[in-house]
């Protein structure tokens, strides 16, 4: 599974990812999309825990040939895992190595270049399998290459790695021992049962120590980020199902099978891994036009392409394309800038809940996401064991939405300021109406429909005029999203990175904004605690400056440490509830990614850990 739209366990621990992807367009809704429907609940996205074994079994393995054939929307920026961020990127390194585990259906862990057990929950061990190589000339891979990545990129101020806010608790870094050669150990200082399900060590990837080594000597961050070996994933021998051929940067990627592959000799993984993968070439095109991309699906020449629901709409029933619609973590938010560069009243809860009452989430899910989506109230898809709908305010439905629930809320909030209501319209000190600005991802057809959803029920319920404007992901992300860094980092309260540089009236961004629809955000069903990097204070993933208006860390804190599942299920409803109350952010909907795959291809399932076993997919006899 190589593509960016699909969702997977190769992707859904990425924080952020681009808000436009298909795969971030929500989930297939049941009759009321404010409560929780047949068609989503957790029994039926595979995501309930227990031991259930996944359609892998076989009498007879299928013979290998023929290309896989994936179609991408734009173009990878870099394919050096350790400072790669980007979902799609994520997906293609893993064609090529493994990560260190992942799960299938029914939070069963999967053990790929190691598994991960504890006796008491606190010290995590990793052991390796004893047949993995690098290649030429770095040897095996063993326990040292893990410890010294961690210890000296990870855990360093110099490296700025993707990982390296992983392994950090309470600002002090995670203690990681090697304990033979293939064996490390994790230890925490308090026990935590969900942390094999967290983004510290699920999916992680890792790279030879001696080719690392000459840069982290320098602490040459640069030559890190450049160095050809790392970018071309020249070094990965046997560790995954497929080699890097060719990279057209602005066309294609080709991946030829990897003979070697490590995987064919495991005793402890299902029957089809032994002749796996069965693919001989995987070919990731770079298709920019959706329609081209649609076309390429209708007429055979693609495999793989992700959906928005508009496509996914006229494809119904189409017997060239099979409709994959699998559940997935991601949201589509509002991005609020709560900096001193932002709209200042943002700051005020009252403001955030009327603007939660401007939206009707249930046209919203209904018109602009073809029913593809379910409204979203709080922090948790719905289906997730954790989600509570008792404590949950359901802002955007019912009573909580409309002209009279906006306007009533927003008068509260803004008694005693400048601001005030002239007939419907809002205005400022000197009588004018308040403008606000909403930028969109470029290129994505449904993120403009979003925008221009979002400015009609502002101005009609808010009395805010909305322009919008449309920017490309780097761009929001490099002048809006991120601060600048500050000259005295050490005189703040804290910084933590270019997310999250400081305290909201002290740090900005180069340019100044008020609303970003460009990201989906993760909401983590699996390991819920998670979502502390948006909504603390001091948080790494909290560009906005969103201060909370409760005591979410000591919350937050309690759930990680409950005895039990029920009593962090009791801590996690007044948590989401309390997120619910305080929308920090505009909460649009949540759902699943929306893939069309070629009938001849074997394997993807609707379920949320569908691609868990992407090596063993294949075409029926015939079709390669």
């Amino acid at each position: 599974m190589t593509g960016e739209q699909t969702t997977s366990r190769r992707r859904w621990l990425q924080v952020m990812g681009i808000a436009g992807a298909a795969g971030l367009a929500g989930c297939a809704s049941g009759p009321d999309p404010t409560e929780t429907s047949a068609s989503t609940t957790e029994e039926d996205q595979g995501f309930s825990t227990g031991t259930q074994e996944p359609t892998t079994q076989v009498e007879e393995l299928p013979e290998v040939g023929g290309t896989y054939t994936d179609i991408i929307s734009s173009t990878i920026t870099t394919l050096n895992s350790m400072y790669n961020s980007e979902a799609t990127a994520g997906a293609l390194i893993t064609n090529t190595i493994d990560p260190s585990y992942g799960f299938k259906p029914g939070q069963v862990q999967f053990p790929q270049l190691f598994e991960l057990t504890s006796d008491d929950n606190r010290v995590w061990s990793a052991k390796l399998r004893e047949n993995l190589q690098w290649s030429e000339p770095y040897g095996q891979l063993t326990a040292e290459d893990y410890v010294y990545m961690i210890k000296n990129l990870h855990q360093t101020e110099w490296s700025g790695t993707s990982a390296s806010s992983d392994w950090y608790r309470n600002g002090e870094p995670i203690t990681v021992e090697k304990n033979g050669k293939y064996q490390f150990d994790i230890k925490l200082e308090e026990p935590d049962p969900l942390f094999p399900k967290k983004p510290v060590t699920w999916e992680m990837q890792v790279v030879p120590k001696d080719l690392i080594k000459p840069f982290v000597d320098e602490e040459d961050v640069q030559g890190l980020k450049e160095n050809q070996e790392l970018i071309d994933l020249s070094y990965t021998g046997n560790l995954g199902p497929y080699k890097l051929e060719n990279w057209e940067r602005q066309s294609k990627l080709t991946f030829t099978r990897n003979e070697d592959y490590y995987a064919r000799e495991a005793d402890d993984l299902p029957k089809l891994f032994e002749k796996a993968p069965y693919f001989e070439r995987i070919e990731t095109q770079i298709i920019k036009e959706p329609a081209a991309r649609v076309g390429s699906l209708k007429t055979g020449d693609g495999d793989e392409v992700g959906l928005e629901p508009s496509q996914a709409v006229n494809l119904e029933g189409n017997e060239n394309v099979n409709l994959n619609v699998a559940p997935q973590p991601y949201n589509r938010p509002i991005f609020y800038n709560m900096r001193a560069n932002g709209w200042k009243p943002f700051r005020k809860q009252g403001v955030r809940q009327a603007l939660g009452c401007a939206i009707d989430k249930q046209k919203y899910v209904k018109g602009v996401q073809r029913d593809y989506a379910n409204p979203q109230f709080t922090w948790q898809p719905q289906w997730s064991p954790w989600y509570n709908d008792d404590t949950v305010d359901k802002y955007g439905v019912g009573d909580l939405y409309g002209k009279e629930a906006t306007q009533s809320r927003m008068k509260d909030a803004l008694s005693g300021t400048n601001y005030s209501y002239d007939g419907d319209k809002l205005v400022d000190g000197n009588g004018d109406q308040v403008e606000l600005k909403l930028m969109y991802q470029s290129g994505q057809a449904i993120e403009k429909s979003t925008a221009q959803f979002i400015q009609q029920e502002f101005g009609k319920n808010a009395g805010i005029k909305v322009n919008i404007e449309s920017i490309g992901g780097l761009k929001f992300v490099t002048d809006y999203f991120r601060q600048q860094e500050p000259e005295n980092p050490d005189e703040l309260e804290w910084s933590a990175g270019a997310n999250n540089y400081g305290p909201r009236d002290k740090v900005t961004s180069k340019k100044s904004w008020d609303m970003g629809l460009i990201y989906g955000l993760n909401t983590y069903p699996m390991t819920p605690t998670s979502s502390d990097v948006f909504f603390l204070k001091d948080a790494a993933f909290n560009a906005t400056g969103y201060y909370p208006s409760y005591d979410l860390e000591t919350l937050y804190e309690d759930a990680r440490t409950a005895s039990s599942d029920e009593e962090r299920k009791e801590v996690l409803g007044e948590l989401f509830g309390k997120l619910s109350k305080d929308q920090p952010m505009g909460m649009l909907s949540l759902g699943t990614s929306i893939t069309g795959y070629s009938p001849s291809v074997k394997g993807p399932e609707e379920e949320f850990f569908n691609g868990w076993n992407f090596q063993t997919w294949r075409k029926e006899s015939g079709d390669n």
